[in-house]
Formats: structure tokens, C-alpha cells, sequence
């Protein structure tokens, strides 16, 4: 199983998608640390986006090859960075998409905070927002708020043991 936990940058979608993937005792990657592993200057530029993300595939691709279940954490703003990832995975797994919103007040809040593995600011923000195409796949939609990670989680679970249950039968 793959899942893709996507969203705006300060959305929560990290918060949200590490304890997931513990939660359900899956391996966790993360763009954002891909990317400080990867590059020492760091930019968001769009070929930068592209070499984290093409790790980030090759990563899937293992973890599919393996028949590991694995959470990517990412913006995955672009239909064309999700169609590869689907487009890998279809065949071999099941592939599911969280997308993680939050209000732009909480967002600008957040990016305010130094994050462990994130630099992204309001500027990158803005600039993702603008680029932003919308999952036309049907996906959960989660409201990222400071105090309902718990909530989010179990709606999450229950989300994918349904849409398991469904594939399985």
C-alpha cells in the first residue's frame, strides 16, 4: 500500500503523515528531508522539486518491490509528479491520497516556526499555492487545526481500512 499525504506547505500534512505512518507501523518518507539529504543550497526550485521527487519515486518503487507499506509526504502539486507516482504503483499496489488543508491564517502562523526538516516560508507558500492543480482523484480531504490530530489520524485509519476492505472484496 502506498499512501501519499499531500498539501500546501504549513499545512500540517508532515505532522500529520509521520504519525500516521507510525500509527500504522509503515515506513515513512519525507520530501523535505529527501531534500536536505540530497541537496546543500536549497531553493524549491523546479528542477530541485523534480530530484526530490524522483528520489522520492525510486524510494516507492522499492518499498512496492519489497511489498513494504509506506507513507511519502510531499506538496505533490502537479498532476504530472502524482501521475508518475500513480502510474508505478497501480499496477503492484493500492494507492491511496490524503491531502492535509489548513486555513491560511494557521498556515502563515506555522511558517513563522522553525521546522526541523522544512525552510519553506510564506514566499514558498505563495508561490506553490499559485502552481497548485487540484487532485481530481477521489482522495481524503483532511482540516489540519493546532488540536485535532487525533481525530485526523483515526479518520485516516478508518478511511484506509474501508477503502482496503473494498479493494480486497
Amino acid at each position: 500500500m502506498v499512501i501519499i499525504v499531500m498539501g500546501l506547505p504549513g499545512s500540517g500534512k508532515s505532522y500529520f503523515a509521520s504519525r500516521l505512518a507510525k500509527a500504522i507501523e509503515v515506513e515513512y518518507i519525507n520530501s523535505d528531508r529527501v531534500r536536505k539529504k540530497m541537496i546543500t543550497q536549497r531553493t524549491y526550485s523546479s528542477k530541485e522539486k523534480q530530484l526530490v521527487y524522483n528520489k522520492m519515486l525510486e524510494l516507492m518503487k522499492l518499498a512496492v518491490i519489497q511489498k513494504k507499506d509506506i507513507v511519502l509526504d510531499g506538496t505533490f502539486y502537479k498532476h504530472s509528479i502524482r501521475k508518475k507516482f500513480i502510474d508505478e504503483a497501480r499496477n503492484a499496489t493500492c494507492i491511496f491520497f490524503i491531502e492535509v488543508r489548513a486555513s491560511e491564517s494557521l498556515i502563515r502562523e506555522r511558517l513563522k516556526q522553525n521546522r526541523a526538516d522544512s525552510e519553506a516560508d510564506y514566499t514558498v507558500y505563495k508561490i506553490i499555492q499559485a502552481q497548485w492543480e487540484p487532485l481530481q482523484e477521489k482522495h481524503l480531504i483532511l482540516q489540519s487545526t493546532n488540536d485535532n490530530i487525533n481525530d485526523m489520524l483515526q479518520t485516516a485509519i478508518d478511511y484506509l481500512r474501508i477503502k482496503n476492505d473494498k479493494r480486497t472484496n
